[in-house]
């Protein structure tokens, strides 16, 4: 999935530093991903460690969590992934306020891919209400859906404002792809709470926060992604069709701080990990001088190029080099 801020090209980065620090031997830790986002970085740990603790406030990404973190043992898919690919399409939500020629006019997504999109929505709510798929299997088929109906969508990797012209990628026909995870021996958590208020219920080893850096508020720049998670109704607003969405105080410049400070003193983990960028609200003095009072800090940097989309046909993308900050603190309790 194209989303702003994923740490999948610095996973190796993150994953040397977080080693270094702590120690090769994962496999007794307790981590946790407390902005997960995609989860991107709760998969590559995954793996290594006694169990991942993943959280975002958002619920497509709720989603996302529970199927690549949450799903930790084999499924049966293939054929459920077969039957959703063989639907005739139908005009629901989806198609009538997100879809070409809809009743709303946005250009989101083709007729075509807007009406799959509905029907196989409605057939995974159908199943999981008909007791025919168990949890595992429904988050597992609404992550596919998510994710497949991204790599259609017709935007400029954001769903903020939809293109003019259908583009290349979005004209495809949307195949339903298998959203498939890492299995392992150990179980983990999967939350959707504030993350200021999760951190005082949980504790581990490896707490890691990705928060967001600037100004975007995910709940906006996602918001069809979360109206296909949570197939509700309600009435869309403005020429995007956004709904209403969660506000991060850590995309606001009077409340980050604050905020972020009160996340490290309540948190009960020894090794804290916090990846920032050199254009965020907090510079990065102020963030070393916070985490100094609570403990050990260190600071790792890598540059990187960080990619921006183009409102171009085919997502085209501009390079853009920045500096990631991955600052660090053994905390003192």
């Amino acid at each position: 999935m194209n989303y702003i801020g994923s740490k999948n090209k610095l996973s190796p980065f993150i994953s040397k530093t977080v080693t270094g620090v702590v120690g090769e031997d994962l496999s007794g830790k307790v981590f946790c991903d407390l902005f997960a986002g995609t989860g991107i970085v709760g998969r590559v740990f995954k793996p290594l460690v006694k169990e991942i603790i993943s959280n975002d406030i958002e619920y497509y990404s709720f989603v996302l969590n529970r199927n690549y973190i949450g799903n930790y043992k084999n499924i049966e898919f293939e054929e459920l992934i077969e039957k959703l690919n063989t639907l005739k399409g139908i005009k629901g939500f989806v198609f009538e306020e997100y879809s070409e020629k809809g009743k709303a006019g946005r250009k989101y997504f083709t007729s075509e891919n807007g009406k799959k999109i509905d029907a196989i929505r409605k057939q995974i709510e159908d199943w999981k209400n008909a007791s025919k798929i168990v949890e595992d299997q429904y988050f597992f088929l609404l992550t596919s859906l998510l994710e497949s109906a991204d790599k259609v969508a017709n935007t400029a990797s954001i769903y903020g404002a939809y293109l003019k012209q259908i583009k290349t990628t979005a004209a495809k026909t949307m195949i339903l792809k298998p959203a498939v995870f890492h299995e392992t021996k150990n179980t983990h958590k999967v939350f959707q709470q504030d993350s200021n208020q999760l951190i005082k219920k949980i504790k581990g080893d490896i707490l890691y926060l990705d928060p967001p850096y600037n100004g975007r508020q995910y709940g906006a720049n996602y918001h069809i992604l979360n109206t296909i998670a949570k197939f509700d109704t309600f009435v869309p607003k403005g020429k995007t069709g956004i709904r209403e969405y969660y506000r991060s105080n850590y995309c606001r410049k009077g409340e980050v701080l604050n905020s972020f400070t009160a996340l490290l003193k309540n948190a009960q983990f020894k090794y804290i990990f916090l990846s920032y960028n050199n254009e965020g609200l907090m510079t990065s003095e102020t963030v070393k001088e916070t985490m100094k009072r609570f403990g050990k800090y260190g600071l790792e940097t890598t540059k990187y190029q960080r990619f921006k989309a183009d409102k171009t046909e085919n997502r085209n993308h501009k390079a853009d080099n920045t500096t990631e900050y991955l600052h660090f603190l053994e905390k003192e309790y």
